[in-house]
């Protein structure tokens, strides 16, 4: 029975039990269960032994796993992991592990659970929770900056493949990556570009990690690191500026003055690139539609439709050229200086 054939009561029912997935999701990720299994299946006994946790506690976990497809169970209470299952794992590319500890930790749920102050407000939920705003918790919580980091770099490659299929950078001699946090993306777009030189732009503390990704794949010497602030000034001498899912964290006064900042460091020929999700109108489903109240919540930030985000660049003195759809959710928005 698909959802739409459902009863409305049953339909209801599972929308307003969704985050109960999210969170046992989150706790068999964050006992490593997906590690101790990689190597085969065991029992529930086992794995609680393993885990430190209540056996038959540990089972009732491990069985509504079992029914989301991330694990199987045969008849011996004995789990072993499906295919869906190893992306949590740690150690294997493309691991899911952060992304879905990052989304179940009480810090990060805290902002969500009080959705409601930012429809009432319009002010970030986050900020009125923890007294700070996201990215100065993030600097005073080393830990917390690690999850969220390893979280972003997690899903990076996911967008940048998309990016990259998606639209031609051929003709670029430099692109400047802004907000590039690790370089995943910039790596991707030099490794299938080898006359293309890069500059990694981002805050000195989110660069400090990206010599290591730029080294891994073989790019690092074609690939310049700064780190300073967009708000203030973005290096120059790019024939295009790329930003990534960055112009998303913020509503549209301080995304201009960002827009602005990247306007005065770019020549007349350069263009500038916005690797977005542009939310379509209609009542159809969309993942915009939900990441647009994540932003919210966080940052005060917002996905936008096609006419805001044509409205945002000519105000930054940008004309919005064309928009490039990916495989992906996302869309390259192509502009140039007026």
């Amino acid at each position: 029975m698909t959802g739409a054939d459902q009863p409305p009561a049953v339909a209801l029912g599972r929308m307003t039990t969704a985050y109960w997935t999210s969170q046992v999701i989150y706790v068999a990720a964050k006992l490593r269960i997906p590690d101790i299994l990689a190597n085969g299946p065991q029992t529930s006994q086992a794995l609680a032994a393993t885990t430190g946790t209540h056996a038959p506690s540990l089972y009732r976990l491990l069985r509504a796993v079992a029914s989301l497809g991330v694990l199987e169970e045969d008849g011996g209470r004995r789990f072993s992991l499906t295919p869906l299952g190893t992306r949590l794992g740690s150690d294997i590319p493309g691991s899911m592990l952060a992304w879905a500890i990052l989304l179940g930790e009480p810090w990060f749920r805290r902002a969500w659970d009080n959705l409601l102050h930012s429809i009432r407000t319009g002010n970030a939920a986050f900020e009125a929770v923890h007294g700070a705003e996201f990215w100065a918790y993030l600097e005073r919580d080393p830990d917390a900056n690690a999850l969220f980091n390893k979280a972003m770099t997690s899903v990076a490659p996911i967008k940048a493949n998309a990016t990259v299929e998606a639209y031609d950078f051929s003709g670029f001699g430099v692109v400047v990556d802004v907000g590039g946090g690790h370089g995943t993306l910039l790596a991707v777009i030099l490794g299938g570009h080898p006359k293309i030189r890069g500059i990694l732009f981002d805050l000195p503390h989110v660069v400090d990690g990206a010599s290591a990704v730029l080294r891994a794949a073989g790019v690092a010497d074609r690939c310049e690191i700064v780190g300073g602030s967009f708000f203030e000034t973005v290096p120059g001498g790019g024939d295009a500026y790329i930003l990534q899912t960055v112009i998303h964290d913020w509503d549209d006064e301080p995304s201009v003055r960002i827009l602005q900042t990247c306007r005065r460091s770019m020549s007349k020929d350069a263009k500038l690139l916005l690797v977005e999700q542009v939310v379509p109108t209609g009542n159809e489903y969309h993942s915009s539609k939900f990441d647009d109240l994540n932003m919210l919540v966080f940052y005060r930030g917002r996905e936008r439709t096609a006419g805001e985000f044509h409205g945002l660049l000519t105000t930054a003195g940008f004309t919005l050229s064309r928009i490039v759809p990916t495989s992906a959710q996302w869309s390259v928005l192509e502009a140039v200086p007026q």
